[in-house]
């Protein structure tokens, strides 16, 4: 058994090596590539475009979840408006040559260029290949579900969206715990909003999903309180209580403590993180499996009651087989 698991480590480890040459190749060729990039682009119906920042965080949280190797990470230094595109300028430091190199994302924030990577398919077709698994072998009368998210993360926010639906159709049938990863990468306000939903899950669980509901749409944390009736005071309490004690704030302000000097720790679930090995936001966990599937709520849905041992009636209910949008918003 720990053969096999060693072997899958290896496969996953040679997996990353192959998408940092395979990284470096694609820039190399940059030019011709943007050339037919554009052309699609051109061509594309015109969607939603993201602002600058979402589109610096999505880029750089794509980069570095799919196409570094572990340990190592990439740095966006400026991102503009070129060709009707976000012009990037990443840093690989250590884990490449040290240059700046410059590429692309769509506005809408779909395609990666200068090869044309669609994110979702790209991230859907890296978890089909690992060790991660479309179906939940490990059968339970009772489902655990644990959510492993970054609380500003375009992409744990876009999983959030399409699981409320699921958790609020099985509700008691399974057993739901929303976590967090060890670091953030939004700056203080996502310390700050995961304090908050920590102390929510842990003084009103019964309004988390509702909390969730509003908050994944606004991102506004007092308005989604006031909304679903939970006291701002007590939470404020909690907040401050769990701050002292995992010295979050006080590490915020002590960068020598940051996850390679760049992001801001966040220690509350690390004992759980290092268990089941996560590495990026989302990552989701049941029954102690590392699963995956897309996000729409009907394929979340399907993946959740694999895992019963007898499915509830609740599982033949349809939901939306559309896939939520990225960050904030429906």
């Amino acid at each position: 058994m720990d053969k096999e698991k060693k072997e899958e480590k290896n496969e996953k480890t040679t997996d990353k090596k192959m998408n940092k040459k395979k990284l470096i190749f694609i820039i190399i060729s940059a030019v011709v590539l943007l050339i037919l990039a554009l052309l699609v682009f051109k061509l594309s119906p015109k969607k939603n475009d993201l602002n600058i920042n979402d589109a610096k965080v999505m880029a750089e949280e794509f980069i570095n979840n799919n196409l570094m190797l572990p340990g190592t990470k990439a740095t966006i230094k400026e991102i503009t408006k070129e060709y009707g595109l976000y012009k990037l300028s990443i840093d690989l430091g250590d884990a490449g040559t040290g240059e700046l190199i410059d590429s692309y994302i769509s506005q809408d924030g779909e395609l990666f260029f200068p090869q044309s990577i669609n994110i979702q398919e790209y991230e859907n077709s890296l978890n089909s290949s690992s060790s991660e698994k479309t179906e939940v072998t490990n059968k339970t009368d009772k489902p655990v579900i644990e959510l492993f998210v970054m609380s500003e993360c375009p992409y744990g926010t876009q999983i959030e969206k399409g699981l409320i639906s699921v958790l609020e159709t099985l509700k008691d049938s399974v057993d739901f715990k929303l976590k967090f990863n060890t670091y953030a990468m939004h700056e203080k306000a996502e310390l700050d909003e995961e304090m908050t939903q920590y102390c929510i899950q842990k003084e009103n669980n019964d309004k988390l999903l509702s909390y969730l509901s509003c908050y994944v749409k606004s991102g506004k944390s007092d308005d989604c309180l006031s909304e679903t009736g939970i006291n701002k005071n007590d939470i404020d309490k909690c907040v401050e209580k769990t701050d002292k004690e995992y010295k979050i704030s006080e590490s915020y302000a002590d960068k020598s403590t940051w996850l390679n000097d760049t992001y801001p720790i966040f220690p509350i679930y690390q004992e759980d993180n290092d268990k089941y090995g996560v590495e990026g936001s989302p990552t989701l966990i049941i029954n102690g499996e590392m699963v995956s599937s897309a996000r729409d709520s009907q394929s979340l849905l399907n993946l959740v009651c694999s895992s019963f041992n007898t499915a509830p009636e609740s599982c033949q209910t349809q939901l939306s087989t559309t896939e939520p949008g990225y960050g904030f918003g429906e």
